[in-house]
């Protein structure tokens, strides 16, 4: 982690010094030696900036701020570290509404990161300017330890600004609530006379600076185009008029990494006020099949979801097989085939419900299915190997020590296995970590894997971690290698259908987070453009 700017500490000798304000504010940035000296031209430049400087701070200064002088200086000090801001993104990702806030507060701490760095390893050391005297500001307004590193840039402006903005590329609503705070911070610098005016308004740009160069680095949400392809009409409902919901009681609060739900919020509740017309039916896990046959077969015109990505999985099949459109609504802990969509927010279904905007999507399948079924279907991924197991000694301890220790321990029992699954693939016998199969392409969002932009493309995204020794290391360098690599550890590819077979009895196998028996033998391919699912056009923006 870069080491965030610190500016307090005892006061320098510097600021003792008996010299005049003027002649210490000339002093602007010294020109390092070896360079060359100013030409007249730039000579004039800088007297121009100098006089600025002093007369905007001198301003400063000798002006009287109603209230100011309490909460400016506390200000200034809450923002030492970065503690302000690490704080605030703490607060935006408990108590914000959903994914999006938890997104803002990542990218504006990532933003703040970037521009401490930059501004404490690289700024600060190329341009040594003098801190500003601060004889003519009052005692009052003084910090209690004034900052001894350079003055040019300022670096609490630098992350101030670094982390408005980058609250605001992801939530303008958290960037208008940032935005007067980083402002403030900002004035603050030059209020308690520990910055020139140009040392801040250099530092601020360097900070939004930083926060553009972390978008280029991992896109916001709203750059990602949404799939869109192909794009279909699909029954208008307006306040969910002939639409069914069914909801899974028992589906997450949607406070994992894409939970859709802020802390204490009742998805339930939330569509029963957004939509008065549907009719919503509660259930248990084990209920889910049956109701939502009973649903699919009542005449309803849509069938709506309302639950995590192994509750959509069914509601996906029930649908694709009765001919009807589906209704998600991200309620669960993990939403990946809702936020593939575009779908973050209950209003964002409703929205598409009300506009009849839909997308057809592929469903995976996989034969025979599970339980002695004919087939089984998948909206995400399919896997074999370490992952099924994991899922089931998490499943296992999760009511005991909860949902993340299970994972962990999890993680480590199934990690430190030493027989990795053996399967025969392409008429070839080969030891396997793991066997992935992706509904869809999946791309790469900044440094890492995770997003698909287009869910109906005919193709399974497959990758294989080849057996032996340390699958730890394995598993991380397949998760580091491209999704067409082919590495010792990794291979990859992308299929339109994938036959297994050699599989010893008692193999697991896992369906969007569902866990089964494997068969011997098994075949996955994919249902192109099987489903029909409501999504916003892109041209109603998403909230």
């Amino acid at each position: 982690m870069p080491a965030f700017h610190r500016d307090r500490a005892p006061q320098s000798a510097a600021h003792s010094l008996p010299q005049s304000f003027t002649r210490a504010v000339s002093r602007l940035v010294s020109v390092p030696e070896g360079l060359p000296q100013r030409t007249p031209r730039g000579r004039r430049i800088a007297s121009t900036l100098t006089g600025w400087d002093r007369g905007v701070l001198h301003a400063v200064a000798n002006r009287h701020w109603p209230g100011a002088d309490p909460l400016l200086p506390r200000l200034s000090r809450a923002a030492d570290h970065g503690l302000l801001w690490f704080g605030t993104a703490a607060g935006m990702a408990v108590l914000g509404s959903g994914a999006r806030s938890r997104r803002a507060a990542a990218r504006g701490v990532a933003s703040l990161a970037l521009a401490s760095a930059t501004i404490n390893t690289v700024a600060k050391r190329s341009v040594r300017r003098a801190r500003p005297i601060i004889d003519t500001v009052p005692l009052v307004r003084q910090l209690k330890r004034q900052p001894f590193t350079t003055s040019f840039p300022s670096g609490h402006s630098a992350s101030a600004a670094a982390f408005a903005a980058g609250v605001a590329m992801e939530s303008k609503g958290w960037g208008a609530v940032v935005a007067p705070v980083a402002a403030a911070v900002a004035l603050s610098r030059v209020y308690t006379g520990v910055h020139y005016p140009s040392d801040v308004l250099v530092g601020a740009a360097l900070g939004v600076g930083a926060a553009f160069a972390v978008r280029g680095l991992v896109p916001t949400r709203d750059q990602l185009p949404p799939p869109g392809r192909p794009h279909t009409q699909a029954p208008r409902l307006p306040a969910g008029k002939d639409l069914v919901v069914v909801a899974n009681r028992s589906s997450g609060s949607g406070g994992g990494p894409l939970g859709a739900l802020a802390a204490g919020d009742d998805a339930t509740a939330l569509v029963r006020d957004a939509l008065p017309l549907a009719r919503i039916v509660e259930c248990a896990p084990e209920e889910i099949e049956s109701a939502l046959e009973e649903a699919a077969g009542s005449g309803c015109r849509a069938l709506g979801v309302l639950g995590g990505d192994g509750t959509v999985n069914r509601a996906a099949a029930t649908a694709a097989r009765h001919g009807l459109p589906l209704a998600v609504f991200p309620g669960g802990t993990l939403n990946h085939f809702a936020y593939d969509l575009g779908l973050e927010t209950v209003h964002d279904t409703c929205e598409a419900l009300t506009s009849g905007d839909a997308v057809r999507v592929d469903l995976g399948r996989f034969t025979p299915g599970p339980d002695g079924a004919r087939e089984g279907h998948f909206v995400n991924t399919f896997s074999l190997g370490v992952y099924p197991e994991m899922v089931r000694i998490r499943e296992r301890w999760a009511p005991r020590i909860g949902g993340w220790p299970a994972g962990v321990l999890a993680a480590v029992r199934t990690l430190r296995g030493e027989h990795p699954l053996e399967a025969e693939i392409a008429g070839r016998r080969r030891p396997l970590w793991l066997l992935f199969a992706g509904n869809g392409s999946y791309q790469r969002v900044g440094p890492t894997p995770g997003r698909r932009y287009d869910l109906a493309d005919g193709l399974l995204d497959v990758r294989a971690v080849h057996g032996g020794r340390f699958p730890g290391v394995r598993l991380l360098a397949a998760a580091l290698a491209g999704p067409l690599s082919r590495t010792p550890f990794h291979a990859a590819g992308r299929l339109r259908k994938l036959r297994i077979s050699g599989l010893a009895p008692g193999s697991l196998l896992a369906y969007d987070g569902e866990i089964a028996g494997a068969p011997t033998d098994l075949t996955v391919d994919k249902l192109t453009e099987a489903l029909v699912v409501y999504r916003p056009s892109p041209a109603s923006p998403l909230l």
